[in-house]
């Protein structure tokens, strides 16, 4: 039967490099996810592209100026299922984000709508920017 499938040998090694020179044979993770990060005067805006993932399986947590989004994604299925092509990927994820300035971790928000994970991180009061007033003598 025709198919219009195009083999690509060579795409298994462009998509997980690093897998390819592992040396200690540690299992990368399978799960990667994009991330947009803004920045504002006063806070960081990260948006994490987590489609499928539920808020109870998700952990985030925050040390001075680094974010860590920790999950799982799970897949429903069967062991015993057969699949012509499987594409999306499932399995434990984790991704550490450094920011430039420390963050106030008592304000943080987080918000999970329609698959994106919303992150609202109030900079420290240290690290806003402030105007100096220069006296005239």
């Amino acid at each position: 039967m025709p198919t219009l499938y195009v083999r690509n040998p060579y795409r298994q090694l462009t998509r997980r490099p690093v897998g390819f020179i592992n040396e200690n044979n540690i299992e990368e993770p399978k799960v990667i996810f994009p991330v947009d990060i803004r920045v504002a005067e006063d806070e960081y805006l990260v948006e994490a592209f987590l489609p499928g993932v539920l808020t109870e399986e998700l952990d985030i947590q925050i040390e001075s100026n680094v974010v860590t989004i920790k999950g799982e994604l799970k897949i429903e299925g069967n062991e015993d299922d057969r699949y012509l092509l499987r594409e999306r990927p499932s399995g434990m994820f984790q991704r550490s984000i450094e920011l430039p300035d420390d963050v106030d971790a008592d304000k943080v928000e987080a918000e999970l709508k329609n698959g994106v994970l919303t992150l609202r991180l109030p900079k420290s009061e240290l690290a806003k920017p402030r105007k100096i007033k220069i006296s005239n003598n």
